[in-house]
C-alpha cells in the first residue's frame, strides 16, 4: 500500500496554516480535481478524496492537533474516532462551488451529472502567416482546418439506420455509476464515469460505420477569417463558435488562430508605431530638401531643414499600424542618416576642399564645442582645432 502524503503536503500549505487558508486551498483543488469536472481522467477521483480526507483533519482542532503530534499514526488502528465534525463544512464548500455535493457524500445522497447534458464543443487551434502589409491593413484568408461535426449518416446517434439503442444495463441510463466506500471517515460515495457505455447511458445496437457510434466525425472545412487591421506577430486570433460542434446540442468550441507576420524589408514595427531608416545625400543634410518618405498607405513628401545632422529622428504622426477594433493609429518614425560620397575625381575633391576652406568655426558648432571640451581637458594637447 502507498505511503500517504503529508495532510499540509497535500493541500500545499504551511504547518501553521489559518483555517481561512486551509479553507481557501481546498476549495481551489476540490474544483480543480473534482471528478465530475474530469469524468475522463481516472485519477482525478483519488485525488479529490485525498484532499478531502486532508482537509477533514486539518479544518477540526481537535484532529489536527492529534495529526501534529502523532501523523498519520493517529488515526491508524481506531486510534481516532469515527466522527469527524468538519464535515459539513466541506459540504458547504462543495455546495458553493458546484451547487450541490457533486458525487461524493458520508452516508448521503448524491448530485449525478446527466450523461446526456448539452456540451460545449472544443476549441480548434490552428496557425496563419501574414504578410507585413496584410497584418498591418487586414485582410480575409481562408483557412483549412479539422472539424468535428455531426456524422450525417445517423444523424448524431451513433447508431446505423433506425436500429436505436438501449439503456446501459450497469448504470441504468445515468452514466455514472456509484461506489461506497467505509473509512474512518464514514461512508464515502463516489460517482465515476460508466466503463459499459462510456457515460453515455445507452448501448448502442449496430455501431454507424461512418462515425464508429460516436455520433460525430472529423470534416476538414475551409473557414473565411476576418483578420482585423493591426494584429501583430505572436498574438491569437478567437473566431467565437468555428470549433468543434457541441454534443447533446450543447453550443460549439471556438476557432483559436495563431498568426506569424514575416518581417518587412523596410519598416520595424514596435507596438502600433513604424520605424524606417533613409539616407540622404550630403548636400541635402547641408541645403535642405523635400524627400520622398515611404509609408504603409504610400510615399508621403517631407521637407528636412538645412544643417540636418546624421541620426535625425522626424516623426508622421497617425502614419502608423491601426490600433485594434479602435480609429486610432500610431505613427511612423524616420531616421535620417547621411551618406558620404565616395569614389570622387580631382575636380570634385578640390571643389570640396574649397568649400571645407571657406567654411569657419560657427559652421561646425558641435565640432567647437567637443574640441572646447577637449582643450578645457588636456590643456590643448591633441586638439585638432
Amino acid at each position: 500500500m502507498a505511503e500517504k502524503r503529508d495532510y499540509y503536503e497535500v493541500l500545499g500549505v504551511q504547518k501553521n496554516a489559518s483555517d481561512d487558508e486551509l479553507k481557501k486551498a481546498y476549495r481551489k483543488l476540490a474544483r480543480q480535481y473534482h471528478p465530475d469536472l474530469h469524468p475522463d481522467d481516472p485519477t482525478a477521483e483519488e485525488k479529490f478524496k485525498e484532499i478531502t480526507e486532508a482537509y477533514e483533519v486539518l479544518s477540526n482542532s481537535e484532529k489536527r492537533a492529534k495529526y501534529d503530534q502523532f501523523g498519520h499514526a493517529a488515526f491508524e488502528n481506531g486510534g481516532g474516532p469515527q466522527d469527524f465534525g468538519g464535515f459539513s463544512d466541506v459540504n458547504d464548500i462543495l455546495e458553493s462551488i458546484f451547487g450541490g455535493f457533486g458525487g461524493f457524500g458520508f452516508g448521503g445522497g448524491s448530485r449525478q451529472a446527466s450523461a446526456n447534458a448539452p456540451r460545449r464543443g472544443a476549441d480548434i487551434q490552428t496557425s496563419v502567416t501574414l504578410d507585413f502589409m496584410d497584418a498591418c491593413n487586414g485582410i480575409k484568408k481562408d483557412l483549412n482546418v479539422q472539424r468535428m461535426e455531426t456524422c450525417p449518416d445517423c444523424h448524431g446517434s451513433g447508431a446505423a439506420g433506425n436500429s436505436g439503442s438501449d439503456v446501459c444495463p450497469d448504470c441504468q441510463g445515468r452514466g455514472k455509476v456509484n461506489t461506497i466506500q467505509n473509512t474512518p471517515f464514514g461512508r464515502i460515495s463516489s460517482a465515476s464515469t460508466c466503463k459499459h457505455c462510456g457515460g453515455k447511458g445507452r448501448i448502442i445496437k449496430n455501431p454507424c460505420q461512418k462515425c464508429r457510434g460516436v455520433g460525430r466525425i472529423r470534416i476538414g472545412k475551409s473557414i473565411t477569417v476576418d483578420i482585423p487591421a493591426g494584429i501583430d506577430d505572436g498574438q491569437t486570433l478567437r473566431v467565437s463558435g468555428r470549433g468543434d460542434e457541441g454534443v447533446n446540442g450543447g453550443g460549439p468550441g471556438d476557432l483559436l488562430v495563431s498568426v506569424n507576420v514575416k518581417q518587412h524589408p523596410m519598416f520595424v514595427r514596435d507596438g502600433y508605431d513604424l520605424h524606417c531608416d533613409i539616407p540622404i545625400t550630403y548636400a541635402q543634410a547641408v541645403l535642405g530638401d523635400d524627400i520622398v518618405v515611404p509609408t504603409i498607405d504610400g510615399n508621403v513628401q517631407y521637407h528636412i531643414n538645412e544643417g540636418t545632422q546624421t541620426g535625425t529622428v522626424f516623426r508622421l504622426k497617425g502614419k502608423g499600424v491601426k490600433r485594434l477594433n479602435r480609429d486610432q493609429r500610431g505613427d511612423q518614425y524616420v531616421k535620417v542618416y547621411v551618406e558620404v560620397p565616395k569614389g570622387l575625381n580631382k575636380d570634385q575633391k578640390d571643389i570640396v576642399r574649397q568649400l571645407e576652406s571657406s567654411l569657419e568655426t560657427k559652421n561646425y558648432a558641435k565640432r567647437e564645442t567637443f574640441f572646447s571640451k577637449l582643450k578645457d581637458l588636456f590643456g590643448g594637447k591633441n586638439s585638432n582645432n
